[in-house]
């Protein structure tokens, strides 16, 4: 049997501590799952700005890359898109997707940081738009439709490098949220009710010892007082 359960008054006051403590610890759990979840719905509502960015992008750069094929010829912009050699392995099989983005230049210029949200380490990327302006092709040569689809494909890559930090960061907001809502659930269900049954018990005990001593006085007081 455990100590801490015996009908003592050191016990009900170390119960009261720590049924106190643990409905302190749920409201701490419940406020910081309401702000997790809120941080996580504002991510949500930029990625899905952002995956709408990326889209009329994509229709934009595929309209401008369609235009170059036929005022250059699609001969030519793929001998462009080869300027820039890339592994067979990785080789994207639609052409057309090819043929432009053999032309942006590998990404190196991304550098990624952390920031803490009640705890919950959130990836913070950053990213030089000036690294990916170099020219990969000669100007000259080339018309503005290809410069324009080039344009839109590097803006594609920047909105999916903002639109993969703000997915990370939702996993491991949902994830936290998750460990947080199962504390949160243990304090409420488990915890808080166990030591409020331990709390009530000894104090029924105590209470019954109590009139059982004053009662037993009682007896003493009256067998004195017929004597």
């Amino acid at each position: 049997m455990d100590p801490n359960t015996f009908p003592t008054k050191g016990n009900l006051i170390l119960a009261k501590n720590s049924l106190a403590l643990s409905r302190q610890g749920y409201e701490l759990m419940d406020k910081k799952r309401n702000i997790l979840i809120r941080e996580m719905m504002e991510l949500i509502d930029q990625a899905k700005d952002i995956q709408s960015q990326i889209d009329d992008t994509f229709r934009t750069a595929y309209a401008a890359l369609q235009k170059a094929n036929m005022e250059i010829g699609i001969a030519f912009v793929d001998q462009i898109s080869h300027t820039v050699p890339v592994e067979d392995s990785i080789r994207i099989k639609t052409r057309i997707v090819q043929q432009i983005a053999c032309t942006v230049p590998i990404e190196n210029s991304i550098r990624i940081k952390t920031r803490s949200v009640m705890g919950t380490e959130i990836p913070l990327v950053e990213y030089d738009k000036k690294a990916g302006n170099t020219p990969t092709y000669a100007y000259y040569s080339t018309k503005l439709s290809l410069d324009e689809a080039k344009a839109a494909f590097e803006r594609v890559k920047e909105l999916s490098i903002q639109l993969s930090m703000i997915e990370n960061a939702a996993i491991r907001l949902a994830t936290n949220i998750k460990k947080t809502q199962k504390r949160a659930n243990a304090l409420k269900n488990i915890t808080i009710p166990r030591y409020e049954t331990l709390t009530r018990d000894i104090t029924n005990a105590l209470e019954e010892k109590e009139r059982e001593e004053f009662t037993r006085l009682k007896v003493i007081k009256r067998m004195k007082q017929n004597s």
